[in-house]
């Protein structure tokens, strides 16, 4: 990545150590004194110009080039991603907004994402279409010069604190199911909208129904070209899936182990320190993907595909790698701050490993969008 990258990740450590606490297991507990803690941080970041640096100073950033903006997310999830919500803001929505967005929609929204002061959340699924995203029914009805939209999202993260909407809604119906979507960007403080919390061992915030009763938009909601939202969404995904450097978080507690652990490193069966030793393999083969895919995005010519192999690689390593760490923390037998830190650490990486196949896309689509792509006959 070049020296200005190692100064920069040197940089957000020293950061990291003076203002996150070492016990702090990200935003999203059951204590709102995280929430606070990740609040004031990502303000902190986006002052620094750190938040957006890869964006272009008239939208709030640093003009830094895409492998510093790396840095930052790596570094971030290396440590519990004491940015909160914020990565999808920064990584996505702004992005999108820049490319698709109206004067006035970039006006009114990347500058607060860019000083770290607004939340999103997605409404992409619903129940009974998933995976399956083009199957939503979500509908936007016409109602004079804006639309009424009706429906329900599930899963829905961060629904209970954000301030603003990504919805994907049914303005029409086409030949093909991907035909007729639009995007909205819509106020989570309207009456019409209601979320309902869905209790789940990821914590609180995590999860969420969302839904829509009547709520009226207006032209100036639209992302966009109504009826093209597919294609909209398409470049979203990619964005979103290579956005979350999980590899980062995998391959900082691998590397923690021997340490914590001591002499009780000896004890490890020869067979378990060998899966240990594949896991930071399979760590850096899942960064050198993500790599490729930041390279292609920022020529623009990423294809979902990519970011789908991406996936495969990062998901299946997030599992493989919670049931190898799982089974060496049990071998630390000491009490101490450090080991008792450690196993509270695996603990919070293996729940959140347990939906990482199903979040943002099962694994099972992301196999079948590359298949299609290596097979085209066959799709």
């Amino acid at each position: 990545m070049g020296e200005a990258a190692t100064r920069l990740r040197g940089q957000l450590r020293e950061l990291l150590r003076a203002r996150i606490p070492a016990d702090f297991r990200g935003a999203f507990t059951d204590d709102p004194v995280d929430l606070d803690i990740a609040q004031r941080f990502c303000r902190y970041l986006a002052a620094q110009g750190l938040l957006c640096l890869a964006w272009p100073e008239e939208f709030g950033g640093r003009d830094a080039s895409v492998w510093e903006q790396t840095v930052v997310r790596e570094e971030m999830w290396a440590h519990h991603e004491p940015r909160g919500a914020q990565y999808m803001g920064v990584n996505w929505v702004g992005p999108t907004i820049m490319r698709h967005g109206t004067s006035e929609q970039q006006r009114d929204h990347l500058p607060p994402i860019s000083r770290g002061e607004v939340i999103w959340c997605q409404g992409f699924s619903e129940p009974g279409s998933g995976s399956d995203l083009a199957s939503l029914r979500t509908a936007a009805r016409r109602s004079g010069d804006g639309w009424r939209i009706s429906g329900q999202k599930i899963w829905t993260s961060y629904a209970t604190m954000a301030q603003w909407c990504f919805l994907l809604a049914r303005t029409s119906t086409g030949d093909r199911k991907q035909q007729g979507l639009t995007v909205f960007l819509v106020p989570m403080s309207d009456p019409a909208i209601e979320v309902r919390p869905i209790r789940a061992m990821l914590g609180p915030h995590h999860l969420n129904e969302v839904f829509f009763n009547d709520l009226e938009v207006t032209q100036a909601h639209v992302l966009g070209t109504v009826g093209e939202g597919w294609k909209v969404v398409q470049e979203v995904l990619a964005f979103e899936r290579v956005g979350i450097a999980r590899y980062a978080r995998c391959e900082r507690l691998l590397q923690t182990a021997p340490g914590v652990l001591g002499d009780d490193w000896d004890d490890l069966p020869a067979e378990l320190r060998g899966r240990w030793t594949r896991m930071l393999v399979h760590c850096r083969r899942a960064r050198l993907l993500a790599y490729r895919v930041v390279a292609m995005q920022s020529e623009g010519r990423v294809q979902p595909s990519d970011a789908a192999l991406y996936r495969i690689a990062v998901t299946t390593l997030d599992q493989h790698s919670a049931e190898v760490l799982t089974e060496i923390a049990s071998y630390a037998t000491s009490s101490n701050e450090d080991a008792e830190r450690f196993r509270l650490d695996v603990r919070d990486h293996w729940n959140y490993s347990q939906a990482a196949t199903v979040a943002s896309g099962s694994i099972e689509m992301q196999r079948i969008l590359l298949a299609r792509t290596l097979l085209p006959a066959a799709s």
